[in-house]
């Protein structure tokens, strides 16, 4: 079980899952947040992956993007249980996770793949950084800088250079937090393709692209003054000095979200968004 840290909030939610977990005869380890809350030892996360057969999240979509994230490459399925608002990710309610624990233990829940990106991060030929990101990269201008310069290719062709604050480069689940406040299309889950999208573009001319999520996506950062920021899931940043590179592709190493047996993905957007509302 993984919770987000200090969230002393979902302390009874997850009490009642040990007990649940415990009733069906099901063992079950907590990592460091989980045991900070509710006693005894945790597993950091990603020994936690290696040894477990589902991860169970208690929080936001902030916890499953550092959870999946922290998982690694292991093809581990997990769950996530809102606790909150309907979350994009976390679908699954407190009220109903007695249901789905049923379900999970007949075997009777699917799991969609959702495509994590990775990023690596270069100066010259060294690598300054390596990471899976489960929601986007996004290149982004320094407080004091101005306008940036993104040379941007997909497999070696050059795309063009952007010019403004930024670019992002989401996965279909990505497509639905910060790229989707910068004009960007929302993709599904399952969807072959990666988004381009940029940051207040200085040319208008300039929208957000669809490509492959077989392309190879090199961006090379030049700001007009100071230095940029590359920020992976709104939660691991690094600072890029002018001619750094970042390299972003599908990882061969999806992550594995269970799917809630109580809603569709349309009936998460209508309610996350207020489709419909007058």
């Amino acid at each position: 079980m993984c919770l987000k840290p200090g969230a002393t909030d979902v302390a009874d939610v997850a009490r009642h899952l040990l007990d649940e977990l415990t009733a069906r005869g099901v063992a079950f380890v907590l990592d460091p947040q989980a045991a900070a809350i509710l006693g005894g030892e945790g597993v950091e996360r990603g020994a936690l992956a290696e040894k477990a057969d589902m991860l169970i999240v208690i929080g936001g979509d902030g916890t499953l993007l550092a959870v999946a994230r922290e998982a690694g490459a292991r093809p581990i399925p997990i769950l996530g249980v809102n606790q909150g608002t309907l979350g994009f990710l976390a679908e699954v309610a407190p009220e109903e996770l007695d249901a789905v624990l049923d379900q999970v233990l007949a075997g009777s829940l699917d799991v969609v793949l959702r495509t994590r990106l990775r990023v690596r991060a270069m100066r010259g030929d060294e690598e300054l950084m390596q990471v899976l990101a489960l929601n986007d990269a996004v290149i982004n201008r320094s407080d004091l800088s101005r306008m940036i310069d993104v040379e941007t290719w997909t497999n070696g062709e050059p795309v063009t250079v952007y010019r403004g604050d930024g670019l992002i480069v989401a996965t279909p689940t990505g497509s639905t937090a910060y790229t989707l406040s910068a004009g960007g299309p929302i993709l599904m889950p399952g969807s072959r393709a990666l988004v381009l999208t940029p940051i207040c573009p200085h040319g208008l001319s300039q929208r957000p692209v669809v490509v492959p999520d077989t392309s190879r996506i090199e961006m090379h950062v030049f700001p007009r003054e100071g230095t940029a920021q590359l920020t992976l899931d709104g939660q691991v940043a690094m600072t890029l000095e002018s001619g750094d590179r970042v390299l972003v592709e599908a990882s061969e190493h999806p992550a594995h979200f269970v799917v809630s047996p109580f809603r569709s993905r349309f009936d998460v957007l209508r309610s996350k968004l207020g489709w419909g509302r007058a």
